[in-house]
């Protein structure tokens, strides 16, 4: 029998752990001295090119002669600026995200009836197999909303009867399952945690085929499945924002470099399930409130420039909430003088606000807004320049919205799922050569030694 539990960070793991670190460091000094991109970008934090897309556009300056200027951030959809696209969206509709959705796997806009017959087969595909909540979600509940989408995911697979099958009509049919099926994974596994971790009542909604993607969101999850136009409207912002942000970015890659391979799609998208979960990626937004929470704490007067301001200095100071150093939700590594998304969210956000009667934050965040790129400036030299990103806003969003932490990143992989999915489909049409970009090695060459003549 095993005397350690499967959790357990034995003394022997401690001690392997530090040669393990110590033989994995490389001196950060050689990726200049080999001219390395790491992080694939250059000295001045722009991606290194890998690839060539249709689909989205990041843009964030414009060429003067020879040299590259910051200018205001704007991202296009198949060539449509996403702002225009917002402002286009009927007011009454909630089927702005199912629209982009079209946009983005087949290339153009839908007619009214495109987008009719687009909405009933995502309504039609919006349902679980019979006893997959019961066997595969209820089953041992993860506490973590990400772990247990990437599962679901990878349990379809079994579900399918041609789980293998690349051809493009099948690795369509089974993106438009996903993008269906994602709130009813993310909603589904909350409810069943929050029943068997926090003896919550256990209540699970079906979705509704005359629904929008953000409207099922919230019928699936509110007890009582109510919702104002308003936080419908908000939340299908939210999606059309977060559905989409160009080849590079590190989940969508992570489609790409996966589906390259030629696996199936489950595999594929669970591969981008893990890497939108990563703090640096997906999870931005829960940074961002917690720290507006700790600010809320220490200064008792919200309007206070001062005090504020004393506040977000000690942030960069590394003396205040998690001591990074960083004031989250600002700045972005393509966006310099402003990120279209959070330009797009930021009037939303004022109106939800005033309907939830919570104006004084939205003037806490306003406030932040305008002193902490001052304060970044002053602290350190921004080449490019500093803003808010969409993760600024958008937590502030999902606690307004009554949306548990818990599904923030799920959120964002509810949305993404449609971005993911059209870069799928252009990696399989495009039929390319399997990625495999190279790595330098710099450790010398050794001769074999016998075990019996090793030193420890």
């Amino acid at each position: 029998m095993s005397d350690y539990t499967f959790s357990e960070i034995t003394p022997q793991l401690l001690q392997l752990s530090e040669l393990s670190k110590k033989s994995s460091y490389i001196d950060p000094e050689l990726y200049t001295k080999y001219d390395v991109k790491r992080g694939l970008r250059d000295l001045n934090g722009r991606g290194v090119l890998v690839g060539i897309t249709q689909i989205s556009e990041v843009s964030a300056t414009q060429k003067i002669g020879d040299q590259l200027i910051p200018c205001d951030g704007k991202l296009f959809y198949r060539g449509y600026n996403v702002q225009e696209i917002i402002k286009g969206i009927p007011k009454d509709s909630h089927f702005g995200f199912e629209e982009c959705a079209y946009l983005l796997l087949f290339g153009e806009l839908p007619t009214k009836e495109q987008l009719d017959d687009f909405c009933e087969l995502l309504g039609n595909y919006r349902s679980l197999p019979p006893t997959f909540v019961r066997d595969v979600i209820m089953k041992k509940p993860s506490r973590d909303m990400m772990n247990a989408l990437a599962r679901g995911v990878l349990t379809l697979y079994s579900y399918d009867e041609r789980p293998d099958d690349t051809s493009e009509a099948n690795v369509l049919r089974q993106c438009l399952q996903l993008i269906s099926m994602f709130p009813l994974l993310s909603v589904y596994s909350y409810q069943t945690y929050r029943h068997y971790h926090h003896d919550d009542s256990l209540i699970i909604h079906s979705p509704r085929k005359d629904y929008s993607t953000a409207e099922n969101i919230l019928h699936c999850l509110r007890p009582d499945s109510s919702f104002t136009s308003l936080e419908a409207k908000l939340l299908d912002v939210t999606l059309i924002l977060h559905m989409e942000h160009g080849g590079g970015n590190n989940s969508t890659f992570t489609t790409h470099l996966v589906s390259s391979s030629g696996t199936d799609t489950y595999s594929a998208i669970a591969a981008a399930i893990g890497s939108l979960k990563g703090p640096k990626h997906g999870g931005a937004n829960i940074k961002v409130v917690k720290m507006f929470e700790d600010l809320k704490t220490n200064v008792s007067d919200w309007t206070d420039e001062e005090a504020v301001s004393a506040y977000l200095q000690a942030l960069l100071n590394k003396e205040a909430f998690d001591h990074a150093g960083l004031i989250y939700g600002m700045g972005h590594a393509v966006y310099s003088l402003s990120d279209p998304r959070a330009v797009a969210l930021r009037s939303y956000v004022e109106a939800l606000s005033e309907e939830k009667g919570r104006q004084k934050e939205f003037a806490l965040y306003a406030l932040v807004e305008r002193l902490a790129p001052q304060l970044i400036a002053q602290k350190s030299k921004i080449y490019k320049g500093v803003s808010p990103n969409v993760d600024f806003y958008s937590g502030f969003v999902y606690q307004m919205l009554d949306l548990p932490m818990e599904l923030y990143t799920p959120i964002f992989a509810i949305a993404r799922i449609a971005g993911w999915s059209a870069h799928r489909m252009e990696e399989i049409c495009h039929s390319g050569k399997i990625m495999r970009p190279a790595y330098m090695t710099v450790c010398p060459r050794r001769e074999f030694v016998p075990i019996g003549e090793r030193e420890r």
